[in-house]
Formats: structure tokens, C-alpha cells, sequence
């Protein structure tokens, strides 16, 4: 499942989606991301963790509450939650669980755990919030669009940027709350990019890269798509064909982009 590895910094994806759980290490800390997706990978992400926690603490950064990205979440009830007010507060919890639970039940699989809602024990509920963790420095960033819900997170002084789902190689960008928003969004991506030296992005789904021509290509191309939307004649279509290899996969989601950009306006 290790996707990437270097340092302090594991990224393990998952067969489904090509979704990410990042896992940084410190002296008395060790953070991961998501846990996510199928049984048997989250015990390997779990067995991993229990090889090199020892005596640390676990916090789980949770980037946004849809539920392939809470779903491995009852698998480490000793993690100290950190995640946004908004997902804290999130009225459909029950309906997150249930989609889990639907899930499991689609493809009659088994778990050694339940799935719970995670309760949040580190709330962010502005941008910029800093919070000190051993030697590391966590600065978050709102980032509703995708969800409402959503969180950026930039752990220095290791230069990472966990972006959830935004900013990925493989996905356009999924608008399931907001047009308006969502470029809100990527311009609070830009300023990140602009006010802190980040070496490594890990998106949600897709590929871990220390290419700074690759992510400053992530941002402009969410850029891009979002100013292309509002006045597609095709072309996008075609663009999106060639740039995306599962955009097969992903068309209906393109379309329904296309209605909430206008009703948004």
C-alpha cells in the first residue's frame, strides 16, 4: 500500500480511488490523515501505526467528513481527533455511518471494528489556527467547496501540505457544496503556496509529489477547470478526456458541476 516514503513521512494508498492516508512521524507524535478504505488496508495501515507509535500520541487529522474518508475511524480509539468546526457539527453524522455501513454491506465485508462518527477533541474553527505539536508547527486553513467541512492542514517545518480532496493529479475538482466556495478555496491554496515553503503536497486522492512544478500545475489546473465551467461549450469536456485517465469514470460528476456552478451564480 506505501505509495510514498521518505523521512518522517509515510503515504499508504488504497486500492479504491487511489485515496491517501499520510502518516508523519515526530519524537513523541505521530499524525495520520483519513484512515481509509477496505478492511484488510486499514489493518495494514493499523499495523504500521503499531510498529512505530510506542509510547507517542496519535492524532487523526480528518480533512472532511465524506464517508470514505471517516471510514477507518473506529480502528484507533486511542487517536486524538483533530478536524474542523464544521465537521465537528456536521448534522448528518448518522447519515455518514449509514453510507459506511451500506458499503460493507454491498460487498459483504467485514470489519474488526464499528464504524463510528469520530468525535473531534481538537476543533478548528478559523483560518491560520496554529497548533504546536513536539517539534512540529500545524497551521490550518478552511477549505469548504468540495464539502463544507473541508481542512487544509501545512505541517512545517517538514513543508508538507494536506489538501483532502482538492488539488489532486487524477481527480477535477468534486464541487459537493459550494461554486463559490470552492474557489474561495483554491485561492486560500495559492496564499499557502505563496506563505509557506511547502516541499510536499499529499492529496486525498492521487500521487504524493516534491515537484514544485507539479503542484504550482495542481493549482492552476483547479484554476482552470473552475473558470472553464462557467461557459463550457465541450471543449472542457475534451480537455478533461485527455488530462484525466478516469474521466469515463467521473463524467456524470462534470455535469453535475456544471448545474451547481450556475445555480451558485
Amino acid at each position: 500500500m506505501i505509495q510514498f516514503q521518505k523521512n518522517n513521512i509515510t503515504v499508504f494508498q488504497s486500492a479504491l480511488y487511489m485515496t491517501t492516508s499520510a502518516i508523519i512521524q515526530a519524537n513523541e507524535t505521530v499524525i495520520m490523515t483519513d484512515p481509509n478504505w477496505l478492511p484488510t488496508e486499514i489493518e495494514e495501515i493499523k499495523g504500521y501505526i503499531n510498529k512505530i507509535k510506542g509510547d507517542k500520541q496519535l492524532y487523526i487529522i480528518y480533512t472532511h467528513s465524506d464517508f470514505d474518508h471517516i471510514i477507518g475511524s473506529g480502528a484507533f480509539p486511542e487517536a486524538k481527533v483533530i478536524a474542523s468546526k464544521q465537521f465537528a457539527d456536521n448534522p448528518n453524522k448518522e447519515e455518514s455511518i449509514q453510507k459506511i455501513k451500506q458499503f460493507d454491506q454491498g460487498y459483504y465485508l467485514k470489519r474488526s471494528y464499528a464504524p463510528i462518527y469520530p468525535t473531534v477533541d481538537i476543533v478548528v474553527s478559523e483560518d491560520g489556527y496554529k497548533l504546536e505539536l513536539d517539534s512540529l508547527t500545524m497551521t490550518f486553513y478552511q477549505a469548504p467547496g468540495h464539502t463544507n467541512d473541508g481542512l487544509f492542514t501545512v505541517i512545517e517545518p517538514y513543508g508538507l501540505f494536506l489538501s483532502g480532496d482538492y488539488l489532486s493529479d487524477i481527480e477535477f475538482p468534486f464541487i459537493f457544496s459550494s461554486y463559490k466556495d470552492y474557489v474561495n478555496t483554491i485561492h486560500t491554496a495559492e496564499n499557502i503556496l505563496l506563505n509557506h515553503q511547502i516541499t510536499t503536497h499529499i492529496p486525498g486522492h492521487g500521487t504524493t509529489t516534491q515537484n514544485q512544478q507539479e503542484i504550482r500545475k495542481r493549482v492552476d489546473g483547479s484554476k482552470y477547470y473552475l473558470e472553464q465551467l462557467l461557459h463550457d461549450n465541450g471543449e472542457l469536456e475534451r480537455y478533461l478526456s485527455e488530462e484525466y485517465s478516469f474521466f469515463e469514470g467521473m463524467k456524470s460528476i462534470h455535469n453535475d458541476n456544471k448545474k451547481i456552478a450556475k445555480e451558485n451564480l
